[in-house]
C-alpha cells in the first residue's frame, strides 16, 4: 500500500467520521446556529457542483476520449455522469422512508423528551435512519478515494465538502436514538457507525477498482462520481439549506464555495 492510497484511504476516514461531530454538537450545544448551518449546506453543495461540472466531468471527458474518441468518449462521459444520478436516486427510493438521511434534525428537537409510546418509534427510527445514511455514505467513500488517487489535492477538496454535510447527517441519527434511550454513547455509537461506511467504500474501491483501473474505468468512475455529488447537492444539500434559509443565507454560501473551489483549483490542482 503506498503514501497515495494511504492518504486517500485517511480523508475518506476524516469525511466518514464527521458523523460523530454532528453527535457532539446535537449533545453539548444549547441551541442549533441555523444561520451557520444554512451557510455551511450552502457551501458544501458550492463546492461539490462546481468541483463536479468544473474538474471532475472535464477529467472524465479527457480520459475516455483518448480512449475512445470525441464522440463515442463524449457519449459515455454523458452516460456515466446520468448514471451515477440514476443511482443514487434509486437509492434514495429504495431506502427505507423513516430512515431519510435527507431529513435535517435540529438541537432543539431534544429539548422535549418523547411519550411512552413513541420511545420504540424513536429507536426504531434512528436505527433506520444509521442504516440509512450508512448505504447512503458508501458510494461517497468511492466518490472521496477515488479522487484523492486521481489528484490528492482535488481529494482534500471534496472531502472537506463531504465532511461539512455529514455533520447534520450526524444529528439525524443521533437525536432519536437519544430521544429513545436516553443514552449518549448509544447515540454516538450509532452515529459513529453510519460513517464508517465511507471508508468501508473507499476500501471496497482500493481492493475490487484499483486492480481494474484503466482509462476507460476511471474515465466512467469520475463521471459517475461527478453525477453523484450533483444529485447529492442538488437533492440533499440545498433543501436542507434552504430549511434554515434566512435572506439567501444558503445561497451565498452556494456562491462562495464554488467561488473558494475555484480559487483552489487555479492556486492548487
Amino acid at each position: 500500500m503506498d503514501s497515495t492510497v494511504l492518504f486517500a484511504l485517511g480523508l475518506t476516514l476524516f469525511a466518514g467520521l464527521a458523523t460523530g461531530i454532528g453527535s457532539l454538537i446535537a449533545f453539548f450545544a444549547s441551541r442549533t446556529n441555523t444561520k451557520f448551518l444554512s451557510i455551511s449546506l450552502g457551501f458544501s453543495a458550492g463546492v461539490m457542483i462546481y468541483v463536479s461540472m468544473i474538474e471532475i466531468f472535464v477529467k472524465a471527458k479527457d480520459a475516455l476520449t483518448d480512449a475512445h474518441g470525441e464522440s463515442i468518449g463524449y457519449w459515455l462521459t454523458i452516460a456515466g455522469f446520468f448514471g451515477g444520478m440514476i443511482f443514487m436516486a434509486v437509492l434514495d427510493r429504495i431506502l427505507p422512508q423513516m430512515g431519510n438521511p435527507h431529513e435535517v434534525r435540529t438541537v432543539e428537537d431534544m429539548d422535549d423528551g418523547p411519550t411512552n409510546a413513541e420511545y420504540a418509534h424513536l429507536r426504531k427510527l434512528g436505527i433506520f435512519t444509521a442504516l440509512a445514511i450508512g448505504i447512503h455514505n458508501f458510494p461517497e467513500g468511492i466518490a472521496t478515494f477515488m479522487s484523492a488517487i486521481q489528484d490528492p489535492a482535488l481529494g482534500v477538496a471534496i472531502a472537506i465538502a463531504v465532511a461539512i454535510h455529514n455533520i447534520p447527517e450526524g444529528i439525524a441519527v443521533s437525536v432519536p436514538i437519544y430521544y429513545a434511550t436516553g443514552s449518549r454513547k448509544k447515540a454516538f455509537k450509532y452515529s459513529f457507525l453510519s460513517g464508517v461506511s465511507e471508508p468501508v467504500g473507499a476500501i471496497a474501491a482500493w481492493l475490487i477498482l484499483m486492480p481494474f483501473l484503466s482509462d476507460t474505468m476511471f474515465g466512467i468512475i469520475f463521471a459517475g462520481v461527478a453525477g453523484i455529488m450533483v444529485f447529492i447537492s442538488l437533492d440533499e444539500l440545498l433543501p436542507a439549506a434552504k430549511r434554515y434559509d434566512e435572506a439567501h443565507l444558503s445561497i451565498y454560501g452556494l456562491v462562495a464555495g464554488m467561488a473558494v473551489m475555484a480559487v483552489s483549483l487555479v492556486l492548487i490542482v
